[in-house]
């Protein structure tokens, strides 16, 4: 069995595809493309030339996928232990909701916001628009938390009662903003706060965050 994951570590989207990986255990290779530079075959792979694609071997070509979604679905079917969607038909629609709710209003915020002003320009050699960074912290960021905070609750996790996809995809997409200097301000969103750093320190994304962290500190000190 040959598993691969075509994409950069520090995209959120790849993350959340290693972390599901780490969770059940199974050896992959991670092929490290860009999106901004892939080669003239990843079209085939990826029409969208977006990351992560994915190839699995044992199956017959055509065998790959893209987008992370459709990948993390895939590994939970073939691999189903441990799981990491809920079996409850109502908790997995919303394990399903907060991924969603991750993949496209937090990476907008997170992403193109603030970690794409202040990591992924810096690599470009890209003038940073800081103001857009602190119009995002003041005020696109906080009704977002005030959302999770709420939703959080007195729960340990967001969906199922036990960690799940939905947990992955919220807190890839931290990561990134940690990453490019941010942070959820504990004294205004305890709850939230708490939940991500629980999250943070498992095994499976400690790891990756370790991994990540000096190339980013390097991207952002130029």
């Amino acid at each position: 069995m040959a598993l691969i994951v075509y994409g950069s570590g520090v995209s959120p989207f790849v993350r959340k595809v290693r972390v599901v990986l780490a969770e059940k255990g199974l050896d992959y290779t991670l092929d490290p493309v860009s999106p901004f530079a892939p080669p003239p075959e990843f079209l085939e792979i990826s029409p969208l030339k977006r990351i992560p694609a994915f190839r699995d071997t044992d199956v017959p070509e055509p065998n790959h996928l893209a987008d992370s979604s459709a990948i993390c679905d895939y590994l939970e079917n073939k691999f189903p232990k441990p799981a990491l969607y809920p079996r409850d038909p109502f908790q997995r629609a919303k394990a399903l909701w907060y991924e969603e709710y991750a993949d496209s209003v937090l990476a907008q915020a997170m992403g193109r916001g603030f970690f794409f002003e202040r990591v992924v320009k810096k690599i470009m050699r890209a003038p940073v628009d800081e103001e857009l960074c602190q119009k995002t912290l003041s005020e696109t960021l906080p009704p977002l938390f005030d959302y999770l905070e709420k939703e959080i609750g007195g729960k340990e996790w967001l969906a199922g009662g036990a960690f799940s996809i939905a947990d992955i995809s919220i807190c890839t997409m931290v990561v990134n903003f940690e990453h490019a200097g941010g942070a959820v301000d504990a004294s205004r969103w305890s709850k939230l706060a708490a939940y991500v750093a629980r999250i943070l320190a498992r095994p499976s994304f400690k790891a990756f965050i370790d991994e990540e962290r000096p190339y980013v500190e390097k991207m952002r000190a130029r």
